[in-house]
Formats: structure tokens, sequence, C-alpha cells
């Protein structure tokens, strides 16, 4: 392996579930205060993909899937002092390589500001948001 070069893997063993944790329930926006055991329910029950240079850690992606006909992807991170060097694409396109989900019909996501991470790889706006609907509660974590 050549430094800097980026590996992946699926096997949930190699998580550095530390600093994953760390980073979603404090640096972003969208998982900052989850409770850890939510966390590991989450990590638990999701296929995950974990990004590394020399053995370390550097990104992180977790899907929700029934393996055959649908996909949500969320928690795609690249650490801050990683990105920029390609290494979200990267992981992205090995995760739609994954044979587990080979075939599905749909894969959606939610982002606010990262639709050129996405865009290369097929995602568009929804074709039709009037049939989509949410049941969301942004302030559970305050009462877990």
């Amino acid at each position: 392996m050549q430094a800097n070069e980026l590996t992946i893997s699926s096997d949930k063993t190699d998580l550095d579930i530390e600093m994953v944790y760390g980073f979603l329930s404090q640096e972003t926006a969208w998982a900052k205060g989850m409770p850890r055991v939510t966390f590991e329910r989450a990590v638990a029950g999701s296929l995950c993909f974990g990004g590394y240079i020399d053995g370390k850690q550097i990104a992180f992606a977790r899907l929700i899937t029934d393996e055959a006909t649908f996909a949500y992807l969320c928690d795609v991170f690249v650490l801050p002092a990683y990105r920029g060097s390609g290494y979200a694409s990267t992981l992205m396109k090995h995760v739609f390589a994954s044979p587990s989900l080979s075939g599905l019909r749909r894969i959606v996501l939610v982002t606010t500001d990262a639709h050129h991470v996405y865009a290369p790889h097929g995602f568009t706006r929804l074709s039709n948001p009037e049939r989509y609907m949410e049941l969301h509660n942004p302030d559970v974590y305050k009462t877990a």
C-alpha cells in the first residue's frame, strides 16, 4: 500500500467506533448529541464502511438497507484534515460497488451542502418530492 492510499472495509470490527461516534455526535448537525447506545444500535443494524489510511480510520459511511430493494445512505464523512483528496469519491465508488447493494431499486440520502459529492455517482434531486413524507423528531436526543 502506498502512503495516503485509502483502503475500505465493511467489516464492523475494523471500525474505530470511538472516533466515528465522537465525530458524528460532536461535529455534525444531524447527529449532534446522539446517545452512544443509539449510535451502537444504528451501527449494529446497518451496513457500514470505513475508509483507512495506513490503518487509521479517516472516513465512514452507513447504509440502512434490506439489501434487496432499498437503501438509505447516511452518516457519510471524511475527517476534515483529509478532505479535498478524493477520498469521499473513492469511498462512494466502493460503497456502490458492494454486492450487498447490487440491484437495489432505490438509494436515497439527505444532504444540506454535499450535492457535488453525490451527483457524480448518479444522485439527482427527487423526481417526485410530493410523494415523500417524513415523521421527524429533531429533539429525540434531548429526551434520550
